[in-house]
């Protein structure tokens, strides 16, 4: 009788083929997914039923309504500022088109919740557009009404500004190398231009639009500092109160898992909106013919790529410089300097780590070329998908019960209680943000890595190299540049993180992000501005890398 049970045999064959590498791979890629999968796994757990059934019956429906407003107003608002710059910088030629096509990234690198601060600060009763009208007209208070900038309208604006980039780096691209070809195609035709970006340009750039408008609504609903200080109660908001103000883990984690559900759908709709549609540039012409705007055209063009510059970034930048230089922090000295070494800490570790797994994962999946591999990589390129709310509670639930157990077995082999040893450093907070930016690096090494040929791996085998010996000796070098770049990009995410700092920080362990956040929410919005303008430089690193290649690549 033939047994249902596979044989040793068969599970030594199975696991002949994974190397200590690709085991290695593996252990790394189920830690970076413990959070998600705790999260989940605590929906089964129970839990305390009056806390859930009070947030379901008051809070929960507003949750859901403001959530998806928010992302139908920022989705809607991003495509068209996005899409409308790309395809301006991109096909046409206009006064400053040069300066624009890179410097409409800019906005990038101002947090949506440093945005948040300086508008309110700008826009409220003694700001001084208020005080200018008042002071211009003779307005008293009560003559006139002015909008209210902390609503659900001027958060989702706050988001178009920030987020638009997504949109304009991708289409912009899609613009540049599916255009050229088939608009001269068209134009053959007899297609006049609008006509022919509603029926060429616009449909053939579909993929990369609903990409970065996916990308966008991520960032939104992983957000916590602009609809915390704006007052428009989210997920996130809900986690951060159910965590600390009700003390329910289980009703935290529940929300959490709706959250992320939320996540879910956005990327399996992007997938969707791919369906089986290629597109391929069958043409060598690398950028299509820019036509020559002039006049009202010209100056329509320019308008339009210059408000949401000057609204998402260079407002911002200047009212944050003058608060900074005029007021500024009281504490800027010593205290300042102990805020950015802790997130100059916090990001340097995470970023080093980060490199180091993510040029791990990559060379595992270079070596082994199975799905396994491969599986796993895509495995750990969720995490950046995972608002950082989620990802918090999903490491504090498992990392505080081992802690727990360890601070036992110490007191019982020692006799003495050593505390939380995980989350009562920053232990526990660095593996949060590995499990959330582990993809920026892992993407980032992954694409490099894929362009050195194969050959060179079989050339350092015919010396007599080993694996490691070749990655050490021969891939690292040439990927030095591209190591840089990915350990850049994490810095910059860490030093932007907030929601995950805030629950996960150690007491009295402060960061830029949490420090410019508690200030602001102060009213001491001025006090905010130096590290919000800290935190504004820091992201501009990476932006001019990146505007640099815009401008190598426009001819």
């Amino acid at each position: 009788m033939t047994s249902r049970h596979p044989s040793p045999s068969a599970f030594r064959q199975l696991f002949r083929h994974l190397s200590p590498l690709v085991v290695t791979a593996l252990v790394v890629a189920a830690l970076a997914g413990l959070p998600v999968a705790s999260v989940g796994f605590n929906l089964f757990l129970g839990g305390t039923s009056t806390t859930w059934s009070h947030l379901a019956s008051t809070v929960l429906p507003e949750y859901i309504q403001n959530s998806l407003a928010l992302c139908a107003g920022v989705g809607f608002g991003v495509a068209i500022v996005g899409v409308a710059t790309a395809w301006l910088t991109a096909m046409h030629d206009f006064p400053g088109r040069r300066v624009f096509e890179w410097a409409l990234v800019l906005p990038l690198a101002v947090p949506a919740y440093v945005m948040a601060y300086v508008y309110t600060d700008f826009l409220q009763f003694v700001g001084p557009v208020q005080t200018l009208l008042r002071e211009t007209f003779g307005w008293e208070a009560g003559d006139y009404r002015f909008p209210d900038i902390r609503t659900l309208p001027g958060a989702v604006l706050m988001f178009i500004f920030v987020l638009y980039p997504y949109v304009y780096l991708l289409a912009r691209t899609a613009f540049l190398e599916r255009a050229g070809g088939v608009l001269e195609a068209a134009r053959t035709l007899g297609i006049g231009p609008w006509r022919a970006f509603f029926t060429v340009s616009l449909p053939l750039a579909r993929p990369a639009i609903a990409t970065g408008v996916a990308l966008a609504l991520m960032e939104t609903l992983a957000d916590y500092g602009t609809v915390a200080y704006f007052a428009v109660n989210t997920f996130t908001t809900g986690i951060y109160r159910a965590w600390f103000s009700l003390g329910d883990r289980i009703a935290s984690a529940q929300l959490a898992a709706i959250l992320l559900g939320f996540v879910l759908l956005l990327v399996v709709v992007e997938r969707l909106t791919r369906g089986r549609a290629r597109y391929h540039n069958t043409s060598n012409r690398r950028r299509p013919p820019a036509g020559r705007l002039r006049g009202g055209a010209a100056l329509l063009a320019v308008l339009t790529c210059l408000t949401p510059l000057v609204l998402g970034f260079v407002l911002p930048a200047a009212l944050l410089l003058r608060m900074a230089l005029g007021e500024g922090d009281a504490q800027f000295g010593e205290r300042f300097v102990l805020l950015a070494r802790n997130s100059f800490t916090l990001a340097g570790l995470t970023a080093a780590i980060a490199v180091l797994l993510a040029v791990l994962l990559a060379y595992s999946a270079r070596l082994s070329k199975t799905l396994l591999a491969e599986g796993l990589n895509r495995l750990v390129g969720l995490g950046y998908a995972v608002p950082g709310t989620v990802i918090a509670v999903g490491v504090l639930i498992p990392v505080t019960r081992l802690d727990n157990w360890l601070a036992g077995q110490w007191q019982s082999w020692f006799g003495s209680n050593p505390g939380l040893l995980l989350t009562g450093g920053i232990a526990a907070l660095v593996y949060a943000y590995l499990a959330r930016f582990l993809a920026v690096a892992l993407q980032t090494v992954e694409a490099s890595l894929a362009k050195i040929t194969p050959n060179m791996d079989d050339a350092a085998r015919s010396l007599g190299l080993g694996q490691g010996q070749t990655l050490r000796r021969v891939h690292v070098p040439i990927l030095r540049g591209s190591l840089f770049t990915a350990g850049l990009l994490v810095f910059v995410d860490v030093m932007k993180e907030l929601p995950a700092t805030l629950v996960m920080r150690p007491f009295n362990f402060d960061t830029l992000a949490t420090q410019a956040y508690t200030l602001a929410s102060d009213e001491r919005l001025a006090e905010a501005s130096t590290a919000a303008l800290a935190i504004v430089a820091v992201g501009l690193l990476p932006l001019i890398a990146l505007s640099r290649q815009i401008s190598l690549d426009r001819r």
